[in-house]
């Protein structure tokens, strides 16, 4: 055996291991990035919003929120206008002895029109609770682009995590195999070192196993994005987080105590979110309601004019004139207790109820924005953690064993140990960045701050 070719060969691959991965990640140290992660970083932001921009445009959902407010909206015009004039046609005082149009003076053929006319301001308030109520759909559509922005930055995050942890593993996967490769060329047969090298190939193995794994969550995230981006899912570079610009932006304007935002900095904010002015123009719309019902008050008005021809003539042997007759039709509403106040009544409820869910809509938003910041700062300082700390004593062991191995005073099987716990915490500081990430972008789709 020649520890000298071993330990090279182990400092080597030791440092391939140890290496950071092909794919750049967020850094939250005080060391600044480099020129490459920064362009990277900005290719990213580009294409991810390319992406976003592309699935809005062409999103079956946004356009049906559309359709369906159109339709609301031209419903509500349908519903405004005056019922459709009535045509009378009918004869009048026709003797039954003879029915004969001329026999009788007051024989006549009558036509006459009806128009019923709307109850107060009722028609025009039901327009304007028609296209109050087509504006909160149409603020759906706009809630509709923050979950799309949401859940495809959230797929890319996922992506970037994987294929970080991809790298990773190739790079662990390299470190055995170039070691499985010097046992099998410079090692004798004997027992330990035949052990040795099924050790290394069983990592191997399943490191292989791990990257297969990969390969097919990766794959499954892309068929998850195809929904939205259609093929660009199984095109696009995923290399890089965003920048998260406007969140961080907005973070750091509003930041209080421990890292978080007040809430009456929350409660303005989410004033301007979509759901939130969604809940407002229902609530304007039951407002409406209100003045509709108190209208049910007034009495309903219509118009009748009928004309009547007659042939027979008068007492003096004169043709007998026609007849005009015009009438004024008006309902009273004098029993109001079962109709007109229960109406109104709902309508009030209904009022109390849209403000009541817009009161709970925000408390709910204020408290999940509290509990992502909560989740943020945990995060940022676990990452820290590993950074500073965790990473580099994992790195310190694998070094000791690595010099225990050369001095025959540690097994091969304790080195696999150490580097596979330092490659499971490079792992696991990944999955805190992907974490921090998704919870970036569940605090940016509650602030609107994308």
């Amino acid at each position: 055996m020649q520890p000298s070719i071993l330990s090279r060969v182990l400092a080597l691959t030791l440092m391939t291991a140890t290496a950071q991965p092909v794919f750049a990640t967020t850094d939250i140290t005080n060391s600044g990035p480099t020129h490459a992660q920064i362009n990277a970083s900005m290719n990213a932001n580009t294409e991810l919003k390319q992406l976003i921009s592309w699935a809005i445009e062409h999103d079956a959902g946004i356009q049906q929120i559309h359709y369906q407010a159109d339709a609301l909206q031209d419903m509500g015009v349908a519903t405004s206008q005056w019922m459709d004039p009535k045509l009378k046609v009918g004869v009048g005082g026709l003797p039954v002895d003879s029915f004969a149009f001329d026999d009788d003076p007051m024989t006549n053929i009558s036509v006459g029109l009806m128009q019923q006319f709307g109850r107060g301001n009722t028609l025009g308030l039901k327009q304007k609770q028609s296209d109050q109520q087509a504006n909160s759909i149409r603020e759906k559509a706009d809630v509709r682009d923050l979950e799309l922005e949401n859940a495809i930055t959230t797929q890319w995050n996922e992506l970037v995590f994987q294929q970080n942890v991809y790298g990773l593993l190739q790079q662990n996967q390299t470190l055995f195999r170039e070691l499985e490769h010097y046992l099998s060329t410079n090692y004798g047969v004997g027992s330990n070192q035949a052990q040795d090298i099924i050790q290394a190939q069983l990592q191997i193995g399943l490191i292989d196993d791990k990257l297969q794994a990969n390969q097919q969550m990766q794959q499954k995230i892309k068929a998850q994005l195809s929904e939205w981006v259609g093929d660009n899912a199984f095109t696009m570079q995923a290399n890089n987080y965003p920048d998260w610009v406007v969140l961080n932006g907005y973070l750091s304007t509003n930041a209080g105590a421990n890292s978080s935002t007040t809430p009456e900095s929350n409660y303005q904010a989410l004033v301007n979110h979509p759901s939130i002015r969604m809940s407002d123009l229902l609530i304007k719309s039951s407002e409406t309601g209100i003045d509709i019902a108190n209208e049910a008050y007034l009495p309903e008005f219509g118009v009748e004019v009928m004309y009547g021809y007659r042939q027979a003539n008068g007492m003096g042997g004169q043709p007998a004139s026609d007849l005009l007759s015009v009438y004024l039709t008006m309902d009273i509403p004098l029993f109001t207790e079962k109709r007109q106040d229960k109406k109104l009544s709902s309508a009030q409820h209904q009022l109390g109820a849209a403000k009541a869910q817009r009161d709970l809509l925000l408390r709910q938003m204020n408290a999940k924005i509290n509990a992502l910041t909560v989740d943020r700062y945990n995060l940022e300082q676990r990452i820290e953690r590993y950074q500073d700390s965790l990473l580099k004593r994992a790195k310190e062991k694998t070094h000791a064993i690595e010099r225990g191995y050369q001095n025959n005073t540690s097994q091969l099987d304790e080195y696999i140990r150490a580097a596979s716990d330092e490659l499971t915490l490079a792992i696991e500081q990944e999955r805190l960045q992907a974490d921090l990430q998704k919870t970036n972008s569940s605090l940016a789709y509650l602030l609107n701050k994308f």
